[in-house]
């Protein structure tokens, strides 16, 4: 797309373009311009309707379910084949989308969506189904028993995804469902569909069937409710909102689905006295600001042991001041913009709230002077000196370019504060004492830690939290469990 093009886009619904049953659309906006740049399909019940319609018959009587794990797996290699042969073109839509820094997309995004179809096409392959032997009285006879554990498909999984890493977040979602033998239907943020559409046309190129992947366009309750909340889905799996998250779980709740959430966080990122000071200042700066904050791993409070609080945060500041907020698109902007205008303004409050409630401000952020910004949702670091994790800003999610400094003591007490959250998604601790990063490590109440590191992940580490910050895991064979049922047959003989 150029930046003069203006796409109408409909929903995908077994194996076919589609449009909204009522005709209605509604504006895809470029965060970095404020330009109208598509229009979406507004989808509804009567969507919805259509598409669980499409994938329950192809997981009732379609092939999908019925074919070797081999056979999946090749289908996924050849998606993942797909997806880096259009690693250009899928880069700029999401950078366009999302506001994500272009580098972001192209040099990790992507090859990371193509990664999890890889990955999941060789876990499935490589799943080990168990049987069991034993000799057990049956009828006044000892017989011979054979117990043989099925590995079967749900069913028809609802996925909904959110706006910050929409095709990484389809394919983590995607790729170890259809593995597993599962039809789906997603339901992409309404704010970034356009890589999720395209993520499935290239499914129906790589060879998955007509109604096994079904993406409908639109709002949460206009057709994220109806979706969860239909008796023909099985499953449901959804990453975004604390609020939302509430309500999918509520909803579920009703027909007994299998659900798992991946919901907000307010990570704590603690650097000690012993930590390397140039790798704790970079990989702490990439663990705030990465995605200008808009990302849920974010170490949005950060922890700095009294001995080196003062060198540290020098270095810092002086490292934040230098990330240049600007167009997406150019290979030189470290930070975009922010998703919407309207969220801007949300991030706004909470620091307006923080000035008013007496927090220290060590950097204030602001909206660019440059006139070539004007019309995106950029925002530029803020970092605050909260008094305590009771102030506002301080335990809220912002989900933007804020930061919350404090200075800690000893471990025990740094350990207590980062626990004084509702939330318990990651957390992140800088230090020369491996055995000081373990005990943090094994008392803190966050479902990942990091030491010495930010986000390194391994494909087939588990991924969730605990707490607010949701049900369940995703990742590796915890994502096979759970697009999974285990089925019992035993054998006497």
């Amino acid at each position: 797309m150029t930046a003069s093009d203006t796409v109408t886009t409909q929903h995908w619904i077994d194996g076919a373009y589609s449009g909204a049953a009522s005709g209605e659309t509604y504006d895809d906006v470029d965060p970095a311009s404020g330009e109208v740049f598509a229009r979406i399909a507004n989808g509804g019940a009567a969507d919805v309707d259509r598409a669980l319609a499409a994938a329950r018959r192809a997981f009732d009587t379609g092939p999908w379910p019925r074919t070797t794990a081999a056979q999946r797996a090749k289908v996924l290699r050849r998606l993942a084949e797909l997806l880096v042969e259009h690693r250009e073109e899928l880069a700029r839509l999401e950078s366009r989308d999302a506001g994500k820094p272009f580098r972001e997309t192209a040099e990790r995004d992507v090859p990371r969506a193509a990664d999890n179809c890889a990955f999941f096409a060789s876990a499935i392959e490589q799943r080990e189904q168990a049987a069991f032997f034993d000799r057990k009285p049956f009828l006044g006879t000892q017989r011979e028993i054979v117990s043989i554990v099925r590995e079967e498909p749900v069913g028809v999984c609802a996925l909904l995804t959110p706006w910050n890493s929409p095709l990484m977040q389809a394919t983590w979602k995607i790729a170890p469902a259809i593995a597993a033998g599962n039809t789906c239907v997603l339901k992409p943020s309404e704010l970034t569909p356009l890589s999720t559409l395209r993520l499935a046309e290239l499914c129906t190129q790589a060879g998955v069937p007509d109604g096994v992947v079904n993406v409908v366009t639109g709002f949460g309750p206009a057709a994220g409710a109806p979706l969860v909340a239909d008796a023909r889905v099985d499953a449901v799996a959804f990453t975004g909102s604390e609020a939302t998250g509430i309500a999918i779980n509520t909803a579920a709740a009703a027909t007994l689905k299998k659900v798992t959430l991946e919901l907000g966080g307010k990570s704590a990122n603690v650097v000690c006295d012993d930590a390397d000071l140039e790798l704790a200042v970079e990989g702490s700066v990439l663990a705030m600001f990465r995605h200008s904050g808009q990302v849920c791993l974010a170490g949005t409070r950060m922890y700095v042991q009294r001995g080196i609080y003062d060198r540290f945060l020098e270095r810092y500041l002086e490292r934040v001041r230098a990330l240049r907020v600007g167009d997406p698109q150019s290979h030189e902007s470290d930070l975009g913009p922010l998703i919407t205008a309207g969220h801007r303004e949300r991030v706004e409050r909470f620091c307006a709230q923080a000035g008013d409630d007496g927090v220290e401000t060590l950097l204030r952020g602001a909206r660019p002077s440059d006139p070539a910004l004007a019309r995106g949702n950029y925002l530029a670091p803020t970092i605050f000196a909260p008094r305590d994790e009771s102030q506002t800003i301080a335990h809220e999610e912002v989900f933007g370019p804020v930061l919350s400094v404090f200075r800690f003591e000893t471990l025990d007490e740094v350990v207590a504060r980062a626990n004084a959250t509702r939330f318990g998604l990651s957390s992140y601790i800088w230090t020369a004492n491996v055995a000081t990063g373990m005990r943090f490590a094994q008392n803190v109440r966050a479902g990942m830690c990091w030491i010495n590191g930010y986000f390194l992940r391994d494909l087939r580490q588990p991924f969730g939290g605990v707490g607010m910050s949701g049900l369940g895991r995703e990742g590796g064979r915890w994502s096979l469990d759970f697009f999974t049922e285990p089925k019992l047959v035993c054998i006497s003989y």
